[in-house]
């Protein structure tokens, strides 16, 4: 089970191993927890107390100090796992939901005719609807959206990665997750 780390003011940074956020507890780098503690790693015997060392993890760590603001003005990587999940592995067009290996990126505007690549232009398509479509513009087409695309979130994209999440991490992620968001129904 991964860790939810967090900067200091609570924005999410990163999922890390257990053993990733051991160090940062060993070297003092926490700044504060959230959640039900879940593992508890031992080491050694010290020398001097005779007591075993141990190191209580919890779900959720905030690490001293920042990182700089204008990474958090970049749109989270664009990738199909996350894109089918945003989506809820439906089908733009038809409605319908789709195993993820039946789906495909659909570019609104085909980037045969200067449609990018972007989460504002893309969308999860069954390969029979994508294929109907085609490299046409939908006015060219019978399709209709069924919903609109739309950037996720920070605290989205963290859900997005397909991890497995403990209820702790979900509930803190889901707090800042805007009511738009299909995660929400």
């Amino acid at each position: 089970m991964d860790v939810l780390q967090l900067d200091v003011s609570g924005r999410p940074q990163a999922w890390i191993s257990p053993k990733d956020a051991a160090i940062l507890y060993a070297s003092d780098e926490v700044a504060w927890t959230l959640g039900d503690p879940f593992a508890v790693l031992r080491g050694g015997i010290q020398r001097v107390s005779g007591l075993q060392s141990r190191i209580v993890l919890h779900p959720i760590v905030a690490v001293r100090g920042s990182i700089p603001s204008r990474a958090w003005r970049s749109a989270p990587a664009l990738s199909n796992t996350k894109l089918f999940a945003r989506d809820r592995h439906v089908c733009a067009y038809c409605g319908r939901q789709f195993h993820p290996d039946e789906l495909t990126r659909e570019h609104i505007l085909p980037t045969s005719r200067g449609g990018t690549d972007s989460w504002m232009n893309c969308i999860s398509a069954c390969r029979s609807c994508n294929g109907q479509k085609g490299n046409r513009l939908l006015s060219e087409t019978r399709l209709e959206l069924f919903f609109l695309p739309y950037v996720p979130s920070l605290h989205e994209d963290m859900i997005l990665r397909g991890r497995r999440i403990l209820a702790d991490q979900m509930e803190f992620l889901m707090a800042s997750v805007p009511r738009h968001s299909r995660l929400h129904g």
